[in-house]
């Protein structure tokens, strides 16, 4: 009977841990979404990339919210940011675009909300937070302002510190570049300085930074300069911090500077087309996000109109790039894109066409080869992976 009994019992212990296997989960790296909810959005959404298959699962709603145009995670991984984009309507509210703060659940993909803070100024376009996670700096496109906001232990926003108006002599582009237009924020690595795209202004400013307070500083030299025209948009420090790549709108070029941390300089070397030599550019809303891989040795760009995004090699010596190739996009105004932390996988949100599609990522060459099918999210314009 003993023997039964233990024989017995070693079938149930094999059983129970069969199933236990069979039901673990398969590897994912789950992403927020942030849309614009003009349409039927309802704000963000949580999507899941398998790691083996690079397949995307359906989206699940993380938070109610509008124009969630561009998100951020905090350092902790505790805490997710968002722009409201659009200016508050509500008689007596407060002025202008805002960020909204929110918890995040790691386990549920869910988001609660923690609070608001306006700008004071226009609508917001971009963010970005310090290294610390005690400070936020966002932009206004539509008003050329650059703000920061302290960030608290409890992951909520202080109330608005610095405010900086972006002046200067405009650009020849007078369709595009009719008064300042600060488009994105990006810290550099040692987390001394931000670096403000304005792409009316075709300059990248400099602002020392004081993460203690978010203060902000103009830096001295105050900018780098961008060919005229060029309209700058995105930028992105290389791995090693020794070159800065500025990504521009207007022209569909990538400026690669040489980078110097200790005083925040940067200087030009190189002007590289993101598009076809024999593409004609039929209106001035082109380029749109830039990306790098993790192992630092590939940029990518993502091109509107042509719906495309295109892969360069970088040297590691001279920061120069190199076109490896430019590929369908797979969907309508690449309007933004992400790389997995592992750099195996990409998705890429296309705003006009409603949907999300990832690539594989040769992580020897930097090719993609796209994955079969699609995710429909009304109007995305943002891809958030989690640590």
């Amino acid at each position: 009977m003993r023997l039964l009994a233990t024989f017995r019992s070693r079938i149930f212990l094999l059983t129970s841990l069969t199933l236990t296997m069979s039901a673990a989960p398969t590897p994912s790296h789950d992403f927020f979404v942030g849309t614009y909810t003009r349409t039927t959005s309802r704000g963000i959404y949580a999507v899941k990339l398998d790691a083996k298959t690079g397949a995307l699962s359906a989206s699940t709603l993380a938070a109610e919210t509008p124009n969630p145009t561009f998100l951020a995670l905090h350092p902790t991984g505790k805490f997710v940011y968002a722009l409201d984009e659009a200016p508050a309507t509500t008689p007596g509210g407060p002025v202008g675009g805002a960020i909204r703060a929110f918890a995040l659940d790691s386990a549920t993909a869910q988001l609660t909300p923690l609070n608001r803070e306006s700008t004071g100024g226009g609508s917001v376009t971009h963010l970005a937070i310090d290294a610390t996670g005690r400070s936020l700096l966002t932009v206004s496109y539509g008003a050329g302002q650059v703000t920061s906001f302290p960030l608290f232990a409890d992951g909520r926003l202080g109330p608005r510190h610095s405010f900086i108006q972006h002046t200067g002599p405009l650009g020849p582009n007078r369709i595009r570049q009719e008064k300042p237009h600060a488009h994105s924020v990006t810290l550099s690595p040692d987390n001394r300085f931000a670096w403000v795209a304005d792409l009316a202004l075709d300059r990248v400013f400099s602002y020392r930074l004081d993460a203690t307070t978010a203060t902000l500083t103009p830096n001295e030299p105050a900018f780098i300069a961008t060919p005229p025209g060029a309209g700058p948009r995105h930028s992105k420090f290389s791995a090693d911090g020794r070159f800065f790549y500025v990504l521009n709108e207007i022209d569909g070029t990538v400026t690669a500077c040489a980078y110097d941390a200790a005083n925040g300089r940067g200087q030009p070397l190189q002007n590289i087309s993101t598009l076809p030599a024999d593409f004609k550019i039929t209106n001035d809303d082109r380029a749109a996000e830039i990306r790098i891989h993790p192992n630092a040795r590939f940029l990518y760009v993502s091109n509107r109109g042509h719906d495309s995004i295109a892969v360069f090699a970088i040297d590691p010596t001279t920061g120069h790039l190199t076109t490896v190739e430019i590929t369908p996009c797979g969907g309508k105004a690449p309007r933004n894109f992400a790389l997995t932390p592992d750099g195996a996988w990409l998705v890429c949100a296309h705003q006009d066409s409603d949907s999300l599609c990832s690539f594989a990522v040769d992580p020897a060459t930097g090719r993609l080869t796209r994955i079969p099918g699609t995710i429909t999210i009304p109007m995305p314009v943002c891809v958030l992976f989690l640590k």
